[in-house]
């Protein structure tokens, strides 16, 4: 798929996450396969851009393209503006974001809660469409409720706005991330629009992959929260799309060497006390319990001990959140694979 002049291939991105899709997770994801990387949102507000959380979200430098920079507010003529400075900061696409679900966001009229007023959201669109050169993509739920679900009416909007691709998360902002998401709501979207549409919910593997394909018409993917701690899926669900062959998980250790470099690229970005701070997270996140282990063998898809207890994951958390030094954080983990693969047991 194509947005504006830039080829998406393959056709899966990561989506943009809060406190999550910062540079060096992007970077990862992009190594590792995904076709886009979208950032975490930044603010319209321009009192805020030269803080050290904003500076850090627009710093692009190195970043392959295309760079896509998420912006999120209320106000069509900041919005424009933040489009415009952020394409003047490196941005090669500017994301809207009227997906987030969150409190914080949708009491100040931003994110999700936009999806209420649709007068609004066309003056939007139409100001930062207006305002850059460069492609403008748009985030979506389904709606703001079960009732009133309109992301039809809204990407039709979006559509007729100059918006060159959408993405539609399949909940509505009150089902906030429960339940199952909504492929033939997504569907229906796709089916009123001629624009690219990404399906983004719930996709977790090559096969679950391939079935919202195939449920939704939909043109790309956008993988969240399964990326977390796993981001090699980029890689497994290009393959399986390609040839309709599972790619064979990484072993330990090569999970040990991607987490390892991650780890390093969040001290370098951050800073040590921060990233140290910031990796306790994406640890968790690749220890995470039973659903998609890497047992000894390297099958599933996390890693962990050959019986994958709840009790080990515990084990390891306790051990790499007590360190304080880039070092030692680095140290706990690189001993932990040692032990895993030497069948020891991880030291208290």
């Amino acid at each position: 798929m194509r947005i504006g002049p830039y080829l998406i291939d393959p056709p899966i991105g990561l989506a943009p996450m809060a406190g999550v899709t910062d540079k060096p997770f992007r970077l990862l994801c992009k190594r590792l396969g995904a076709g886009l990387a979208t950032t975490e949102m930044t603010t319209s507000d321009p009192r805020l851009w030269a803080t050290r959380k904003s500076l850090k979200r627009m710093d692009h430098a190195g970043e392959p393209a295309p760079v896509s920079v998420q912006i999120a507010g209320y106000d069509p003529a900041m919005l424009a503006e933040a489009a415009r400075y952020n394409a003047d900061q490196g941005a090669q696409i500017v994301d809207i974001n009227m997906g987030c679900p969150a409190k914080k966001v949708c009491n100040v009229y931003a994110g999700s809660a936009l999806l209420q007023d649709e007068a609004l959201v066309a003056r939007i669109l139409a100001a930062v469409v207006a305002a850059v050169e460069i492609p403008v993509t748009l985030k979506i739920r389904t709606g703001w409720n079960r009732d009133n679900r309109n992301g039809v009416r809204i990407a039709r909007i979006a559509q007729d706005s100059g918006i060159a691709a959408l993405a539609v998360h399949g909940r509505t902002r009150a089902d906030l991330y429960a339940g199952e998401a909504e492929y033939d709501t997504i569907a229906a979207i796709k089916q009123s629009v001629s624009i690219p549409v990404f399906a983004n919910g719930d996709i977790d593997t090559p096969h679950k992959a391939q079935a919202v394909l195939d449920r939704t018409g939909c043109d790309g993917l956008l993988i969240g929260r399964a990326a977390q701690g796993r981001p090699w899926i980029f890689r497994e669900i290009a393959h399986y799309l390609a040839t309709g062959e599972l790619l064979a998980a990484p072993d330990a250790d090569e999970i040990c060497a991607i987490l390892c470099g991650h780890l390093q690229a969040l001290y370098a970005f951050y800073g040590e006390p921060q990233g140290v701070r910031i990796a306790r997270k994406h640890l968790g996140w690749y220890a995470k319990d039973g659903t998609n282990r890497v047992e000894k063998s390297g099958q599933n898809g996390r890693f962990s001990s050959a019986d994958g207890t709840a009790l080990e994951y515990s084990a390891f958390r306790a051990v790499v959140n007590r360190a304080e030094t880039a070092h030692e954080q680095l140290r706990l983990t690189r001993d932990y694979f040692a032990a895993l693969a030497a069948d020891l047991p991880l030291a208290a």
